[in-house]
């Protein structure tokens, strides 16, 4: 299974929430992508899921673990313009399915937040890269966030409790996915490349062990090669799709 090809994208955006499931996903994913967002002036705002505790490779108390990564992705954000990172309560590291929850408490940061397009984690498993993009945490949170945005945040009638918080329906009119199949929409990230490695480095307890840098140049000149950019281009590659 994969996705239909990518709309193309909006124009006239605003606002953008990115909703992953650990954090460094988002920076892994799209840190550059991202920086090049908040650069041409839209505000962008992230939603975690889980406090990554089960994330580390060293023997780091795990009681610590949380905290530390919490830490980690807002001077991530940091690094790349993003000001507002939340964090969901109750969702452990390594547990997450698609619950009624789960997709209620995004639905609630979605109409927050207000946001033209949402970032997300993949809900389509790459059968040839199981390791990364199709940990079943990031699966279970591309789920839940595309069922948050069409029906729930848009609904009134779902959900009424959020209506009673006063958080009224909002429309997402477009999702872009990271790390699933065969993605068609590329996006340069040459000259937010700095800007990535410094996120990426922002997550000491995840990327200390190997040289993070290079390892991710690699990646981004596959994905340019592969969509036809000139040599030495560096790129993110996503699905974009509207929601209207």
């Amino acid at each position: 299974m994969s996705f239909s090809p990518s709309a193309p994208a909006l124009t006239d955006v605003s606002r953008a929430l990115a909703v992953f499931a650990h954090p460094d996903d988002v920076d892994f994913g799209a840190a550059g992508t991202v920086a090049g967002w908040v650069a041409e002036g839209i505000e962008v705002s992230y939603l975690v899921v889980t406090h990554g505790d089960a994330g580390g490779f060293d023997d780091t108390p795990r009681e610590e673990i949380p905290g530390i990564r919490e830490r980690e992705q807002r001077a991530a954000a940091a690094a790349v313009g993003v000001e507002r990172v939340e964090f969901l309560d109750g969702y452990a590291d390594g547990t997450l399915t698609t619950t009624l929850g789960l997709r209620r408490d995004i639905a609630a940061a979605i109409r927050r937040h207000r946001p033209d397009r949402v970032l997300t984690n993949s809900p389509l498993r790459r059968w040839e890269r199981l390791s990364g993009p199709s940990h079943p945490d990031h699966l279970a949170t591309g789920e839940a966030a595309t069922c948050a945005i069409y029906p729930d945040a848009r609904n009134p009638f779902a959900f009424p409790e959020l209506l009673e918080r006063g958080l009224a329906p909002w429309v997402v009119r477009e999702v872009w996915y990271a790390g699933g199949p065969d993605p068609d929409h590329v996006v340069d990230v040459t000259d937010q490349f700095d800007r990535k490695v410094a996120a990426l480095g922002a997550h000491a307890s995840q990327t200390a062990h190997f040289d993070h840098a290079e390892w991710i140049r690699e990646r981004l000149t596959t994905v340019a090669e592969g969509a036809g950019l000139p040599l030495g281009r560096l790129a993110e590659a996503f699905t974009v799709l509207r929601t209207e």
